[in-house]
């Protein structure tokens, strides 16, 4: 969510600059020692007599005379100061000495416990609330939502999980299996998010495409004997460790509260789990209901649920070797 907010705010500045109008840019960087350095950047249409200066909450006292520097692009600006209380939730501004008719600004804010803001000001406002520190209820539901809707948006996980219901064969071995899927990419993603491991996107991408197309080749062959279909936990344990790392390039790009971190992943992951069982439920349903209507039909097997299978399967498998042929010439794109 930074960083698309970052992008937008850079354009938007980008495009004032076009039109001669940049923002007073304003970062803001907070230690853990109560250290608040403030350093700001005033675009050259501002009068060198009328520069602004930052200000900070009560309880934060400078440590020193801001400091000016004049260069082609405007005047740089900084100064220190050594505040007793953190500054979430509380205000922090610009002081103009003359009112400010026209000029924006854009603050970026590093808070202690690791959060990151992004705000413009209109002309006019001089002071800004920095947010909050994420309240972990509203995380959990904030990040449940997003594993529920990356699940229902990526394909191949899906396709993925429905070849899981060809292989359980019941309903308690397919809880089992969607679970052991579930907690194996869960072990993978909180490693890649913490930065604990690190693999490229592009060949992991290709790799879960191409789980797919082994888990339909199994399927298709039907072998009851074989590995996939006596221990389908095991199966899907593996193969989750893999997709599992697809999940976090999806996380990387959303982001991850530094205060609420663990609470975001684990519900990030509870948003998945629930979105796989309840797209296993509408599968199941539609499939039961399929099968009703033709045992009521008197339909022979011959153009029954087995030949349908089939062809699901065959398909799932086709789209699924597209995309590794696909995402294979991505690596030198």
């Amino acid at each position: 969510m930074i960083r698309w907010a970052a992008l937008l705010l850079s354009a938007a500045a980008g495009l004032a600059a076009a039109h001669d109008s940049r923002p007073i840019y304003v970062q803001v960087d907070e230690a853990d020692s109560g250290l608040v350095s403030v350093r700001w950047n005033v675009p050259l249409q501002a009068p060198a007599a009328r520069l602004p200066a930052p200000v900070l909450p009560a309880g934060c006292e400078a440590r020193d005379q801001a400091v000016y520097q004049r260069t082609d692009g405007g005047t740089l600006g900084r100064r220190d100061f050594v505040c007793q209380e953190a500054l979430s939730g509380r205000e922090v501004g610009m002081h103009f000495v003359t009112p400010n008719p026209s000029l924006s600004m854009l603050f970026q804010v590093h808070l202690r416990n690791g959060e990151q803001h992004l705000q413009v000001l209109s002309p006019g406002t001089d002071l800004w609330r920095v947010p909050d520190a994420e309240a972990p209820l509203a995380v959990a539901g904030e990040y449940t939502l997003l594993g529920m809707e990356h699940i229902w948006i990526g394909a191949d996980h899906l396709l993925f999980v429905a070849l899981l219901v060809f292989v359980a064969r019941s309903l308690k071995r397919l809880l089992l299996t969607i679970t052991g899927f579930t907690v194996a990419h869960s072990i993978t993603l909180a490693l890649a998010a913490l930065e604990l491991v690190r693999v490229p996107t592009a060949p992991v991408e290709a790799a879960i495409a191409l789980s797919v197309v082994l888990l339909a080749v199994e399927v298709a062959r039907a072998d009851a004997s074989s590995l996939t279909f006596r221990y389908p936990v095991l199966v899907s344990s593996s193969f989750g460790l893999l997709h599992g790392f697809g999940f976090a390039s999806v996380l990387a790009d959303i982001g991850l509260p530094q205060t609420a971190l663990p609470t975001a992943l684990l519900f990030f992951n509870v948003g998945v789990e629930v979105g796989q069982i309840l797209f296993v439920l509408v599968l199941l349903v539609g499939w039961w209901a399929l099968a009703g209507r033709r045992q009521g039909a008197g339909q022979s097997d011959q153009f029954g649920l087995p030949t349908l299978a089939t062809v699901v399967v065959y398909a799932i498998g086709g789209i699924a070797s597209y995309w590794v042929i696909e995402r294979i010439t991505q690596f030198w794109s």
